[in-house]
């Protein structure tokens, strides 16, 4: 067998192995990356591109931002594993910062994004049973229409993308699915016997960037106080300043009763999440009830630590803010003299185009192919939308230029 470096294969033979050796549950651009720093990524080749992806909004501060590098090598050199079982240095401290960052009593901590959600939704049930007091195993969630909470089987049981549930069956029972943006469906949901809480994104980004009506998420909550229900915010890709402010719910007034966090929580160093909620919620889950080996490690802690202090110092929301605009203004002109383009939305630096094309066409993949070949990387969603979310770190002189370049890919197309 041949002992070959990364560094003396080619992108061809990285792109090979991966399709032998691994799962084919991807559908990768054919491009290799080897490096990252701030708003850019290195191919193996050498060939340098803007991010507009940002692993999926986990990367807001810049990939390798150099103090959240540090923190997990200070950390990683002292302590990094202890499990739960014992106490550790920076599990408290962490605590404490990042329920005073969010405002809120207590924080359970988890790893990754679907973690966090399936925590927030036996929280739900949990106080449904000893709070609300739901009859034993009736407690019922309501989730919207279109969204992403994960992969696994008790996210994808609300699932209404047919390429999530296919030969998953059965699924989770207890779980209304209503549609997103609909106000009426969702006071009549709530009115059957049992509901517990409501789940859902205040823009669903993998469904396409969805941005909701104004008055969507300010009524939900409302319904959802007058029935007793909790109000269960996922944002693990719409947090952390992706859409203009800390999280995507500020721009509402709106203060989740159970609140999802994760991706940007670490800056994409390492999975990091978190569910964050008040006494009466949160203490219903007893030692032994719930838990995870990694949840609340030490380094993770550091590395959480320092991602949202780099949030705040850098005022990165605020970046998004301005950005955003900047970036759908020079979107909408183009689509206004665009024969492919049909729309762009969006919030902050969260957004999308939306091709004049049917979604099962091969247009936004192409359209893809192009601006990576022209430096910047883009992923199709749903077919004929493609999602631009850059590192919130990047200056207006990069997203001029990045403007540049998809305008003249989709006039040349």
């Amino acid at each position: 067998m041949l002992d070959m470096t990364q560094r003396e294969l080619s992108a061809e033979a990285l792109m090979a192995l991966e399709d032998k050796y691994g799962a084919h549950n991807y559908h990768p651009l054919p491009v290799v990356l080897t490096r990252g720093k701030g708003v850019y990524l290195w191919d193996v080749a050498g060939k340098r591109y803007y991010d507009f992806l940002s692993a999926y909004s986990a990367v807001n501060q810049g990939h390798c931002h150099p103090r959240i590098v540090e923190a997990l090598k200070r950390q990683a050199e002292r302590l990094t594993l202890t499990s739960r079982a014992f106490y550790n240095d920076k599990l408290g401290p962490y605590e404490q910062f990042i329920t005073s960052y969010f405002g809120y009593d207590k924080v359970l901590p988890m790893n990754t994004g679907v973690e966090a959600v399936e925590t927030a939704l036996k929280l739900c049930r949990k106080w449904a049973y000893q709070v609300k007091g739901v009859p034993t195993n009736e407690a019922k969630i309501i989730f919207a229409a279109g969204n992403f909470h994960g992969r696994t089987l008790g996210v994808i049981s609300a699932s209404v993308d047919p390429d999530a549930t296919r030969e998953y069956g059965p699924y989770m029972p207890g779980y209304i699915v209503v549609p997103y943006n609909d106000l009426q469906a969702l006071e009549e949901a709530l009115r059957e016997p049992g509901v517990a809480g409501f789940i859902v994104e205040p823009i669903q980004g993998e469904a396409g960037v969805v941005v909701p009506d104004d008055d969507y998420l300010p009524g939900a909550y409302e319904l959802c106080q007058k029935h007793q229900v909790l109000f269960i915010a996922d944002e693990v890709q719409t947090g952390i300043a992706r859409t203009g402010k800390l999280l995507a719910c500020d721009h509402y007034g709106i203060r989740p009763d159970i609140l999802i966090l994760g991706k940007a929580l670490s800056g994409g160093v390492l999975p990091v999440s978190a569910v964050l909620a008040d006494d009466p919620i949160m203490l219903t889950i007893r030692p032994g009830e719930h838990g995870s080996t990694f949840g609340g490690n030490p380094l993770a802690c550091a590395v959480a630590m320092e991602a949202l202090k780099v949030v705040q110092d850098e005022q990165l929301a605020d970046n998004a803010a301005r950005l955003g605009e900047r970036f759908r203004s020079r979107m909408q002109a183009l689509v206004a003299t665009s024969e492919l383009l049909t729309l762009v939305r969006g919030k902050g630096l969260l957004n999308a185009v939306v091709i004049n094309d049917a979604p099962n066409s091969d247009t936004a993949w192409n359209l893809c192919l192009k601006l990576a070949e022209n430096g910047l990387l883009a992923k199709p969603t749903h077919g004929n939308i493609i999602r631009f979310a850059p590192p919130l770190v990047m200056t207006e002189a990069q997203l001029d230029e990045c403007c540049d370049i998809i305008e003249q890919i989709v006039r040349d197309f």
